[in-house]
């Protein structure tokens, strides 16, 4: 036997090994790891650094000749997130099944349209979070655009390829989607460094100013409603809003000037609150009393129609046929609501960290739901 195996048997109790051993284990991974980050940036280098879903030219409005003022934005460049309408095009939305079924826009989002009549020339549609439903920037449909600042760590999104598009030089600005909690009304602003140029996206819930702060350009998100969303595929329609990047601070503002100009033209909508009487059998506080409390408090607010009653199981089964065994085609209210009830379950259970086993979500709906739905999910 050898003196190395011997003086680990007789130290084989000895906790000092133990940390030894995996401190070395760990340094390896270290190491491992960072030798791979090092190697992934030359295998992964693609054409426009994987910015673009797809390159064209839209061509900007006449300049009106002298002696009028020559165009604000006029020889400009700009990119827009793959969210935005643009005649003759399908709006892929990130996802290739989505553009896969659905037609061409008849007309182009209002917002790009304001950017072509103050002449900047759009050059093509940007890679973006799947359905606008992340901030990593990661896309398996259309690979991760490459972060030019860091090519090892991800550029961030869901306005991804528009702020690598900017980032790189690709284009002057861009446009982009806000998809953000933030109070209304109040702006926010995110930059890393000053360089030049810009692109128009949306920011729901950061969807601008993160890729903006990873990549290190200017990120701009104005108050919600500020630009027309007309034209612009909703995420979140309470939230959602236009946005845009650019390296330079200069270009920022000029793509602000034009943007927020615009007069709104969307339409009204009607403000009505709807109560899910079934729903309401759930909580534990008496329907009547939760009803009146509404009322009250709504009954001074301006321009809402009379509440609404409806039945939130009959809703599912009518809009949604992919949900309507979830249903149950009876006269009993308590099992139709029990059938909700398991529905609300397995929704807040898939949400929660971590992986639920599937036989417990079965057992779940056997016991709350029916057995029909169980053996559909366990079969899938």
């Amino acid at each position: 036997m050898s003196k190395a195996v011997k003086l680990m048997k007789d130290n084989a109790s000895n906790p000092k090994l133990w940390i030894a051993l995996g401190i070395g284990v760990v340094g390896v991974v270290i190491l491992t790891e960072t030798h791979r980050r090092r190697r992934r940036p030359k295998a992964t280098q693609r054409v426009d650094f994987g910015a673009f879903v797809v390159r064209f030219d839209l061509l900007p409005f006449p300049q009106p000749p002298p002696p009028a003022a020559r165009l604000p934005l006029a020889s400009l460049t700009f990119a827009i997130k793959d969210i935005f309408d643009v005649k003759d095009y399908v709006t892929g939305f990130g996802n290739r099944d989505w553009e896969r079924t659905h037609e061409a826009a008849r007309k182009t989002a209002v917002a790009v349209t304001a950017l072509l009549k103050n002449g900047a020339t759009c050059v093509g549609k940007t890679v973006m979070d799947e359905l606008a439903f992340g901030i990593t920037g990661e896309n398996v449909h259309y690979g991760t655009p490459t972060n030019p600042q860091m090519p090892s760590c991800i550029p961030g999104g869901s306005s991804t390829g528009s702020a690598v598009a900017v980032a790189t030089g690709l284009v002057d600005f861009a446009l982009g989607l806000v998809l953000v909690k933030c109070s209304f009304g109040k702006v926010v602003l995110a930059f890393i460094t000053f360089k030049v140029l810009v692109f128009v996206g949306t920011d729901t819930v950061g969807c601008v100013r993160i890729p903006a702060s990873f990549c290190g350009i200017l990120g701009f998100r104005p108050s919600h409603g500020a630009v027309s969303m007309l034209g612009v595929l909703p995420n979140s329609q309470s939230l959602d809003t236009v946005g845009w990047f650019a390296r330079d601070p200069s270009i920022l503002h000029r793509v602000g000037h034009v943007l927020l100009q615009l007069n709104s033209v969307e339409p009204r909508r009607t403000r009505r609150l709807i109560f899910a009487d079934d729903l309401f059998q759930l909580s534990k506080v008496p329907t009547q009393k939760t009803l009146y409390v509404v009322s009250k408090a709504i009954e001074n607010l301006s321009g809402y129609q009379p509440p609404k009653h409806m039945n939130f199981g009959q809703y599912i089964a009518s809009n949604m046929p992919s949900l309507k065994q979830f249903r149950e085609q009876s006269s009993n209210l308590q099992n139709g609501t029990s059938t909700l009830k398991a529905l609300s379950s397995v929704m807040v259970s898939l949400q929660r960290p971590g992986k639920i086993p599937s036989m417990y979500l079965c057992d779940m709906y056997f016991k709350e739901a029916n057995a029909k739905v169980a053996l559909l999910l366990l079969h899938r």
